[in-house]
């Protein structure tokens, strides 16, 4: 889940998938980028040449004029460098893989093993006569 406290009201609530934000300054282009950085699946990115590139964001630095992200295209081509004063839009285009229930599937996931490992020991225990 992507810790929207850090981020501006502006950028609203709820799930990011199929959102798409096209910053008009430098910070919002900061607080898109982290946003995806936090994001938990692909994203694409618009770029002001018109090239869109899609892949997964896993660095960023904001220093200034020296900004930039990397991120691993969906094409499996590398890496890919994008500075910051590059990016026309950012788009929330892949599936969050965080999104929806997924931590009580795990812990749900989680209960039935443990109580799994427990019944077969008490039987293993019960089989030595130590039960």
């Amino acid at each position: 889940m992507t810790d929207t406290k850090t981020h501006s009201e502006s950028i609203g609530s709820g799930p990011l998938q199929g959102r798409t934000f096209s910053p008009q300054s430098f910070n919002d282009t900061v607080e898109a980028i982290e946003l995806a950085f936090d994001y938990r699946g692909d994203v694409t990115i618009a770029l002001k040449s018109g090239d869109q590139i899609s892949g997964y964001l896993y660095n960023r630095e904001a220093k200034g004029a020296d900004s930039s992200l990397d991120l691993f295209p969906a094409d499996g081509a590398g890496t890919r460098r994008i500075r910051y004063d590059d990016v026309a839009m950012v788009a929330f285009s892949g599936e969050d893989t965080a999104s929806g229930k997924s931590w009580e599937n795990w812990v749900t996931k989680k209960e039935s093993e443990r109580k799994a490992e427990a019944d077969r020991v008490a039987a293993d225990a019960k089989a030595r006569g130590y039960l």
